[in-house]
């Protein structure tokens, strides 16, 4: 099987048996693996109901996402993607990434998308958030991360805010949606603001 190690090379001593993997209380992050993930990921980016919630939504073809795939596959150190699945059965519901990491600013950007409609405001982006943090500030000793949602994506704007996220700013009318132009909200987290949040986690975890 192709697995795609999206990882960079100074976290391979996180590797084991060909995957990275992060349990927390509801999901799990792994590698992502072309011949299993890319039919998910190209059925939720054609599916106008989670696009309405991301940069672009723009029909997506298979060559396209299967070159978004192998480029990933060959490797960077910019840019950390994970599949998220559920815990308990592994089902594959979404990804997240971390990209443009700057190792001198110790910064980056980060992206979810939760494609499996069901599992919508139930805490699995939360969870999965938690753990690619912990991956960013404790396995990549980055000291922030950002990350921007449309003004009407309420639940995401909330997510975010509950994993020690804040405001930093907006783009007036940035995206336009439905007939409508929508603020961008950027937000940014710090590794000093985050660590009480998991440390709170991991004993909620423990218990």
């Amino acid at each position: 099987m192709e697995v795609l190690l999206i990882i960079p090379k100074q976290c391979e001593e996180n590797m084991e048996d060909n995957h990275v993997i992060r349990e927390g209380r509801l999901v799990r992050l792994r590698p992502l693996d072309k011949r299993h993930d890319l039919s998910h990921f190209l059925k939720w980016l054609n599916d106008p109901e989670v696009t309405q919630f991301v940069g672009s939504n723009n029909p997506v073809m298979r060559s396209q996402e299967e070159a978004w795939f192998d480029r990933l596959g060959k490797g960077s150190d910019e840019q950390i993607v994970f599949a998220i699945e559920t815990l308990k059965g592994k089902k594959l519901i979404g990804n997240i990434g971390l990209h443009r990491i700057h190792p001198i600013n110790r910064t980056a950007a980060s992206g979810t998308i939760i494609g499996e409609k069901e599992y919508w405001g139930k805490g699995y982006g939360t969870d999965a958030k938690m753990l690619q943090l912990a991956f960013a500030f404790l396995t990549l000793n980055l000291r922030q991360v950002g990350a921007a949602v449309i003004g009407f994506n309420e639940r995401s704007h909330r997510y975010l805010m509950g994993c020690g996220y804040k405001e930093v700013g907006r783009r007036d009318g940035w995206h336009f949606r439905n007939g409508t132009y929508y603020d961008e909200i950027l937000l940014s987290v710090s590794r000093e603001d985050w660590l009480p949040l998991w440390e709170t986690y991991l004993e909620e975890l423990k218990g």
